[in-house]
């Protein structure tokens, strides 16, 4: 195959805004892993919720969760690699979150940490498949962390600290990215889908133009251009499309498949 690894964002690309798997879009991705493609999911979502979308593929290997935070091995949940910071690096912004009223969870490899949750925050997790530990103070915790979320259900709300925040520098060497409308993710600052994916395909021996991407926003844009084929899904804002060297069907149209089927099993 021209394409050996096919690394694949979950929200927005994989699954359509009803967080659903369609029937074609598996099929596809289920067609390639059988023509000898390896799949690897990149995503946002931590182990316990990203793994779920693997098993619905009916397909084991890597994942690499947390926008890059940390890679994991299927079955059996071993940690490949992290890239990890501690909580006392984030106090400062834990602080403005509590002043402000802006929720805010921390996570390490496999645990989610939060303070207090209201049901908006509880719909969403649930959604996500995640029940978050709920602490009195999560820097007290003496855990390596990989990755601290804000999330708001109002996008304005994180518009807001990501201005603020940006004009002001407060995450410091840390790096922070908007993964989507309603959250912020503040992460080591080596930390993305590009670097762990390239991480992985040294230890894989896979060259980057063997390796085909597929995402649709700006958390994405590393690994599009690390791969040798990066492909944006329409539904992906205007720069994350630019950065991209083809592109494909939104989410709700089966533009995974599409891609799939252009690139590989129809290629």
């Amino acid at each position: 195959m021209a394409y050996q690894l096919i690394a694949l964002d979950v929200d927005g690309t994989l699954l359509n805004d009803d967080y659903l798997l369609t029937e074609r879009t598996r099929n596809a991705v289920r067609a390639v892993h059988e023509q000898g493609g390896r799949i690897v999911l990149c995503t946002g979502r931590g182990p316990a919720s990203a793994i779920p979308v693997l098993d619905e593929l009916g397909l084991e290997g890597t994942v690499i969760t947390h926008n890059g935070g940390a890679t994991i091995q299927t079955p059996g949940l071993e940690l490949l690699h992290q890239y990890a910071f501690p909580v006392a690096q984030i106090a400062e912004m834990i602080d403005y979150c509590r002043k402000h009223g802006v929720h805010f969870d921390v996570c390490a490899p496999f645990d989610m940490y939060v303070e207090r949750w209201s049901e908006v925050e509880q719909a969403m997790y649930k959604k996500f498949f995640v029940t978050p530990h709920l602490v009195e103070d999560v820097t007290a915790l003496e855990v390596s962390l990989v990755k601290f979320t804000l999330y708001s259900a109002d996008p304005a709300v994180m518009d807001a600290v990501e201005k603020d925040w940006s004009l002001s520098g407060l995450y410091g060497e840390l790096r922070m990215i908007r993964s989507g409308e309603h959250f912020i993710d503040v992460m080591h600052e080596q930390a993305t889908k590009g670097n762990a994916l390239r991480r992985l395909c040294a230890q894989l021996q896979v060259h980057p133009e063997h390796v085909l991407a597929i995402g649709n926003y700006y958390n994405d844009i590393e690994m599009l251009s690390f791969a040798g084929l990066g492909i944006a899904m329409a539904n992906s804002p205007a720069g994350v499309l630019e950065q991209a060297d083809d592109s494909t069907a939104s989410n709700n149209e089966d533009g995974v498949a599409e891609a799939l089927e252009k690139h590989i099993l129809n290629g």
